[in-house]
């Protein structure tokens, strides 16, 4: 696989605590060299981003991030702030506790909720494979795919692992037609990115490829 082919496919990102935005900056300029999907930052970059890349590249935010367990209100909030500050794409995490507790009809509702929110932006639902049972994954396929969202994506890569095969495999399986998939966590090598395309991913949340190859050409 030509690797413009992978780099077309990622999610340039930049989450921790720190970044400044001298550091998003940098992540905005490399996914424009590299022609990313887009650019995957804090909500609180996003309109800085919008004026300074003009759209010439998409861009992603966050939404109840890493935790979801804001309320549905809260959520509905930054949503809304996402794009009236031009984010392009919405990468929201669910109410974990809800998916627990077989509350997945409070799980739709919230996902519907935002999904209004987005205004027709794309909506990517993070559903932190790692913390929750094959069971639990196939039925937020369900889920994910009755409430229209655009994507399901594996994790935060801010809890105990990332994406995995089996995960995109059970997604691949279970998931609606129009539901793509996103593999984000732990995704450190070109080898990785081919492997989860070659299973079904359309998207590839990762900070490292991009960096790896900037890193070769120097």
């Amino acid at each position: 696989m030509d690797r413009t082919e992978i780099f077309a496919k990622v999610d340039h990102t930049l989450l921790t605590q720190t970044a400044t935005w001298e550091e998003i900056q940098e992540v905005c300029d490399d996914a424009l060299n590299y022609r990313a999907a887009s650019v995957c930052i804090p909500p609180c970059y996003v309109r800085q981003a919008g004026e300074y890349l003009k759209g010439r590249i998409k861009i992603c935010t966050v939404i109840g991030f890493p935790n979801g367990y804001h309320t549905t209100a809260v959520k509905e909030f930054e949503t809304k702030d996402a794009v009236l500050n031009g984010a392009d794409e919405i990468d929201m995490v669910i109410n974990l506790g809800w998916v627990r507790a077989g509350r997945f009809d409070k799980v739709e509702e919230e996902i519907r909720v935002i999904r209004k929110a987005c205004q027709g932006k794309v909506l990517k639902v993070i559903i932190e494979t790692c913390l929750l049972t094959e069971e639990e994954k196939i039925k937020m396929c369900e889920v994910v795919t009755k409430t229209g969202a655009d994507f399901i994506k594996t994790s935060t890569g801010f809890s105990t692992m990332g994406a995995t095969d089996s995960d995109i495999e059970l997604f691949k399986k279970h998931i609606g037609e129009e539901v793509r998939i996103k593999a984000a966590g732990g995704i450190s090598n070109f080898k990785d990115a081919e492997r989860f395309v070659r299973l079904g991913a359309d998207r590839l949340g990762t900070s490292r490829i991009i960096k790896l190859a900037k890193n070769e050409a120097h």
